[in-house]
């Protein structure tokens, strides 16, 4: 077995990262197809007669499940060389996680979610592809093996895409990320709550209030600075309303500030804005000279370390698959470019041109340089394997069929702004995770579950 092999069964047979300090991922894989029964491979554990351990909302859950997950995992862990958790623990965590999955599993039912044999032929066949294998190569590989057979392969990829498109309805679609968000987690990367690497560009409307007016005047001020931040609430430029309104200096240059640091401002303002987006406004503000109305230009948390990254620029052919153009056909025809390119018989640019499919092909199927994160992880982890000048396998991921070769590599820093949207998607990815367990909490709670025996291995 190639030393890429088992990687790649840690990636596709089972979520079997098991976390020993208390939690196993809820988005593991499960047969749902047939009762498990342990591989050839671990010929040794003694078959036990099946029997239900549980019962999730009236659907039972089997010995054998447990134990095949079981299994599973030590297998990992003695890929890995990692030192194996008491097994009792693992037998608890493996058995609320079954629980967890069958719950899911039966909600997604409810919700109408659907995993074709087209998207369980095209995760496979993309799984073959990142070890350069073909679907038959693939399946003799793990069947020589003795780690899965063909069909609970197939089991375990339908439930995985369908707990993922249920991640992506339930829990994903409603996570937002504010900009207050990027610099409170970069303040508490700093080691301080406090602002002083905050600068923020704030736009101001000040009407001002004479002193020893009487209180029908100020009620008057205040009224005009009402209808001022309604405007700009309603989406009027807030430029051409510092203009017309704004009893303040900076009213020539559209109402800002400039990009100051947050110590430079009124604590007033500060206080009022640090939690706002771009584009928000704040107001009307109370102070000793009138009514305020601001608004958030731009805002950033200066001093953040310098971030390096590696850059690959690719170029690819994309062919997308249709009624004339099967899958399989895409492959075959991709298969035969590669060979003219490898064996100089054709340019990678020329064919790219060609009959790429998607918007690179007019210049040649050159994809820029990206950082991480930027293409959709099928593409990015056969990209990430290759040498500059390498051309790949045909590759399947969800957009199509895809032919890859590398060009080049650098390691880049990344300017403030990129360094915010890495900060965002780390953000995200945590606020995504805290949002899944929290409904993962309720809809577990819903839940009919009864225990039954304890499981025996």
């Amino acid at each position: 077995m190639t030393d890429r092999f088992p990687a790649l069964l840690r990636l596709t047979t089972l979520a079997l990262a098991l976390a020993v300090a208390g939690q196993v991922s809820a988005q593991g894989l499960r047969n749902t197809a047939q009762l498990a029964s342990p591989p050839a491979a671990a010929a040794g554990v003694a078959r036990t007669a099946d029997f239900i351990v549980a019962l999730v909302n009236s659907e039972p859950l089997t010995n054998n499940e447990v134990r095949l997950r079981v299994q599973r995992l030590e297998q990992q862990f003695s890929q890995q060389g990692r030192p194996m958790p008491p097994r009792a623990e693992i037998v608890r965590q493996v058995l609320d996680q079954l629980i967890n999955e069958r719950v899911q599993m039966q909600h997604a039912t409810e919700v109408g979610i659907r995993v074709s044999d087209d998207d369980v032929n095209q995760a496979e066949q993309a799984v073959a592809a990142q070890n350069g294998l073909s679907v038959e190569e693939f399946r003799r590989r793990l069947n020589a093996e003795g780690v899965i057979d063909t069909n609970r392969l197939r089991a375990d990829l339908r439930q995985q895409i369908t707990l993922q498109r249920l991640r992506e309805r339930e829990v994903e679609g409603r996570v937002k990320v504010t900009e207050a968000d990027i610099d409170d987690h970069i303040r508490e990367q700093q080691g301080g709550g406090d602002l002083a690497s905050l600068e923020m560009n704030l736009g101001h409307v000040l009407v001002a209030v004479p002193e020893g007016a009487d209180a029908a005047r100020v009620a008057e001020l205040q009224a005009r600075a009402q209808r001022v931040a309604d405007r700009a609430r309603a989406g009027e430029d807030f430029a051409a309303l510092a203009r017309e309104f704004s009893d303040s200096p900076e009213r020539n240059n559209g109402g800002q500030f400039g990009l100051r640091p947050a110590s430079r401002l009124p604590d007033l303002f500060v206080n009022a804005t640090r939690t706002l987006a771009n584009g928000g406004i704040a107001g009307p503000l109370r102070s000793g000279a009138g009514f305020h109305v601001l608004k958030v230009i731009e805002k950033r948390q200066a001093g953040l370390p310098d971030m390096v990254v590696t850059q690959t620029r690719a170029r690819h052919i994309l062919l997308v698959p249709t009624a004339q153009l099967s899958q399989a056909q895409a492959q075959e025809k991709l298969a035969a470019f590669r060979q003219q390119i490898v064996s100089g018989q054709a340019r990678f640019e020329d064919l790219a041109r060609e009959h790429s499919q998607d918007g690179s092909a007019a210049t040649g199927g050159d994809l820029g340089w990206a950082a991480p994160g930027q293409f959709v992880p099928e593409f990015e982890q056969v990209m990430n394997a290759m040498r500059p000048g390498e051309v790949s396998q045909p590759l399947v991921s969800r957009f199509g069929v895809h032919l890859i070769r590398v060009e080049e590599r650098r390691q880049n820093t990344l300017s403030q702004r990129d360094q915010r949207e890495v900060v965002r998607n780390v953000v995200r990815e945590k606020k995504v995770d805290e949002a899944f367990d929290l409904w993962m909490q309720d809809l577990r709670a819903r839940a009919y579950v009864e225990l039954r025996e304890a499981p025996q291995l």
